[in-house]
């Protein structure tokens, strides 16, 4: 981690730079980097936590394996995104932004995958489907797990 401070210490409005290469480096911000990333900036651990606990993308618990993220934009809710995710929620049993027990599948929502003529999109790992209905999207989440 202090590697990773090292690196951006002279950037501009260093923390978020930080933040998301702890995020790229390690799947999440570790709640115990919050003090250490406060005293290496200058900022109060108040100040840190709230950029944290702020932005939806930056996690304070380890991914599961597959993350499995549903569009939730305005185009792919008109063709059924929000069934999308409340089918996945049903299946995994975990709601948005949680993991399953087992670890296997983080469930997480996106606002916009730039596959709005083909939705309702959803991306499994690095991979992006478009035009999912219910039964490809059960064989999606099976395939995760």
């Amino acid at each position: 981690m202090r590697s990773v401070v090292a690196r951006h210490r002279d950037d501009r409005g260093a923390l978020l730079p930080i933040l998301h290469s702890l995020m790229e480096e390690l799947g999440h911000i570790d709640p115990a980097a919050i003090p250490i990333l406060a005293d290496e900036l200058n900022l109060s651990r108040a100040d840190v936590h709230g950029v944290v606990t702020f932005y939806h993308d930056f996690r304070q618990t380890p991914p599961g394996r597959t993350k499995v993220r549903i569009c939730r934009a305005e185009a792919c809710q008109a063709v059924g995104g929000d069934e999308l995710v409340e089918r996945a929620k049903s299946r995994t049993g975990v709601g948005l932004g949680e993991t399953t027990p087992d670890g296997a599948i983080t469930l997480e929502q996106v606002f916009c995958l730039g596959n709005c003529a083909l939705g309702p999109s959803v991306q499994v790992g690095d991979r992006l489907y478009g035009r999912v209905g219910a039964q490809q999207l059960d064989r999606l989440l099976e395939g995760a797990a």
